[in-house]
Order: C-alpha cells, then structure tokens, then sequence
C-alpha cells in the first residue's frame, strides 16, 4: 500500500470517527438518577474523538507531505492543524474526562450543599475551559484547512473544486466562530461537518495522486 493511500484512508477514517463523535454526543439536561449514565457515554464518546483525532493528523502529515513545495503553504497548514489537535484533545479531556467526575461530585454533595455549588461553580468554569479550546480548535483548523487549499491552487494537485471548497469553508467557519457561533454539539457539529468533508474527498483523492520521492539520507 502506498503513502498516499494510507494517508488518505487515515484521513477518511479520522474524519467519519469525528462525524460519528458529535452525532451521538450526549446533550441537555439530566436529571441526578441519570448523571451516571451520562458521564459514561460523555467519556466513550469523547475517548472515540481522541483516537480520531489521532487517525486524522497522521492523513494531516501525508497530505502535506504530498502537497510540499516552495511556498510553504503546506508546512504552515501541519503546523496550524497541529496546534489546533492539542487545542481539540483539551477540549476533549475537559469535556469527557473532567467533566463526568465533576457531575458525580455534584450529585454527591447533595442539592443545596454548600460543596454541591462549589461544584457546580467548578462544572462551569470547566465548561467555559472546554468552549475556549473548541473555538480555538474551530479556527484555527479552518485555517490550516485554507493554506492546504490555497496550495492545492497554486500546485495543481488534487482538484480546484476541493481547494475551492476548502477555501470558501476555511473563511466561513472563522467569519462564524468570530460572530459568536456557539461551540454546542450544533454548532461545532457544523465546522466538523464541514471540514469532515473537505479530509474525506482530500483522502479519496490522495492515492491517485503520484508518489513524493524522497532523496534517501546518506548513512
């Protein structure tokens, strides 16, 4: 199996494991009896974008790696995605392994306690943690997202319609993200969507394209 290929499906497979991360992300409201069952899925789910996550970046390294040349574009689009994976991995710790102990912490120290709103104060400001990284997570792969398509123009490689595409959805997240898009399953939801689809047609149009060679290193 090529490099190509094995980006490509590494891309593909990253992408549908996000896709599937926010479909069925738990949300709204639980009342005490299911905090439980709630913490649960919030940690499956959230441990399942983490090896996505993984999945995806290792496509991210061949893509750019395919897509090298003169400008850079593509080094600065690994590094942006890069900062933007340890941007999401936070926010996924937060959300799926902070939050449900914090919940069961909650549920705990009873209604009304004292240390059952020290608590609750703590889930907040958890929450606001884990939105922060989302935004970040949101704009600044979009715009890994516009290099790599800005690339693909400038190259020739791939098909303009993706770079096309990556482009106009770089901007448009960022332009949402900036006006106050709320990072809720919805909204991030969306600019997964969105980017899944640009990694996805990237990894089915990646093995067609003609291997880098790489000078071998003299030993």
């Amino acid at each position: 199996m090529t490099d190509n290929r094995k980006s490509g499906l590494a891309l593909i497979a990253g992408s549908l494991g996000m896709i599937v991360t926010m479909a069925v992300h738990p949300h709204g409201a639980v009342a005490a009896a299911q905090v439980e069952t709630m913490a649960r899925n919030l940690t499956i789910v959230h441990s399942l974008a983490l090896a996505s996550l993984m999945v995806l970046f290792l496509g991210a390294l061949g893509l750019s790696q395919r897509l090298k040349s003169a400008d850079r574009f593509d080094k600065i689009g690994l590094v942006l995605f890069a900062f933007a994976s340890i941007a999401v991995m936070n926010a996924a710790v937060m959300d799926g392994l902070v939050a449900p102990n914090v919940m069961r912490r909650i549920v705990e120290a009873g209604a009304g306690a004292g240390a059952g709103e020290s608590w609750r104060v703590a889930f907040r400001y958890n929450f606001e943690v884990n939105q922060g990284f989302a935004r970040l997570y949101a704009v600044t792969s979009s715009i890994a997202i516009t290099f790599w398509s800005l690339s693909i123009l400038r190259n020739r490689t791939l098909a303009r319609g993706l770079a096309i595409y990556g482009c106009v959805i770089g901007v448009a997240s960022v332009i949402a993200v900036v006006a106050g898009l709320a990072m809720d399953v919805h909204g991030f939801g969306a600019v997964v969507l969105g980017q899944a689809i640009w990694f996805v047609t990237a990894g089915v149009l990646l093995p067609r394209e003609p291997e880098k060679s790489f000078a071998q290193r003299p030993s």
